[in-house]
């Protein structure tokens, strides 16, 4: 069994597509089809179910993918150890982040990365599912380290520190009939239209839940990304926002949500049940140092 089989294996059950899988792998779809039939005639089963409209994990292959995932990393473990050995740190280093992160400078933190160990290729991503993809992405073996915003409730099968946590903020327009309140209540802002970020992202995931669980759940006219887009949607009337006070707003008053137990959690999280590679562990020692703190208090 060869570790470019398993690596096509892996591709192909990632991406229930041969075409996809032949992309990512930067290969012809024969040579991944060919690929995949030696490794089933090697091991005598069918890993896929094919037919001309979808491929589909067989019982087989659902059981075989953590095992190839778990053969992949040992060899990318080996791999480092002996180039550390002969060269220096070598590798990748895969790091998801947030669109916004408060007063941690990622880019800081990672230019000074890669002028200790130049030999690591950094990748650098976010999610368009916000933190709840980057979570999966770890946990899939798609990243290697991640910055969450998702309560703790949603980490498992992670390894995880929290890192901070900011409270929540209501933002609104000029003339509304909450603007000279000192504190707001989630059932002060029943009925309202909201801008917030998509489905996915931690501080939404917080807020909806939090809605529904005193029996309100909101409606949700605008969705952006970046929180630094929320002050112009509602100085426009498109509605309010309930977002983390990570003082990125310039340009409007905000008032304290006054929630207990409601806040949103900045978290560096890597994937649970086994130690972390050579590249992670350093990059944590940096962040660990202090020389590149992150300006969130933990709130009790």
């Amino acid at each position: 069994m060869e570790t470019r089989q398993l690596e096509c294996f892996v591709a192909v059950a990632e991406e229930l597509s041969f075409t996809r899988a032949a992309r990512r792998l930067y290969a012809v779809q024969s040579t991944v089809s060919a690929t995949i039939q030696a490794l089933e005639g090697e091991l005598g089963v069918k890993l896929f179910d094919r037919s001309t409209r979808r491929v589909a994990l067989s019982a087989a292959g659902t059981v075989f993918l953590p095992e190839a995932k778990a053969a992949l990393e040992a060899v990318d473990r080996a791999r480092e150890v002996v180039a550390d050995a002969s060269a220096g740190l070598r590798g990748s280093l895969r790091v998801g982040t947030l669109t916004s992160v408060g007063d941690l400078d990622l880019p800081d933190l990672l230019g000074a990365f890669h002028r200790r160990y130049p030999l690591v290729e950094l990748q650098v991503t976010v999610s368009i599912a916000g933190s709840t993809g980057l979570a999966e992405d770890l946990r899939q073996g798609r990243l290697d380290i991640a910055l969450l915003g998702l309560p703790e409730s949603d980490l498992a099968g992670l390894d995880t520190k929290l890192v901070g946590s900011a409270p929540f903020v209501v933002v609104l327009p000029e003339g509304h009939r909450l603007r000279d309140r000192r504190s707001l209540t989630l059932a002060d802002l029943a009925g309202e239209s909201f801008v917030d970020n998509p489905r996915g992202f931690g501080n939404r995931v917080a807020l909806d839940r939090a809605f529904e669980a005193i029996g309100t759940p909101r409606r949700v006219v605008v969705e952006v990304a970046d929180l630094r887009a929320v002050p112009a949607y509602v100085a426009a009337g498109l509605g309010i926002a309930v977002v983390p006070d990570l003082r990125l707003l310039s340009g409007v008053r905000t008032i304290p949500l006054d929630e207990p137990g409601l806040a949103w959690p900045l978290t560096i999280a890597t994937r649970g049940g086994r130690p972390p590679g050579r590249a992670v562990r350093l990059l944590l020692d940096l962040i660990d140092g202090g020389e590149f703190s992150i300006a969130i208090p933990v709130r009790s």
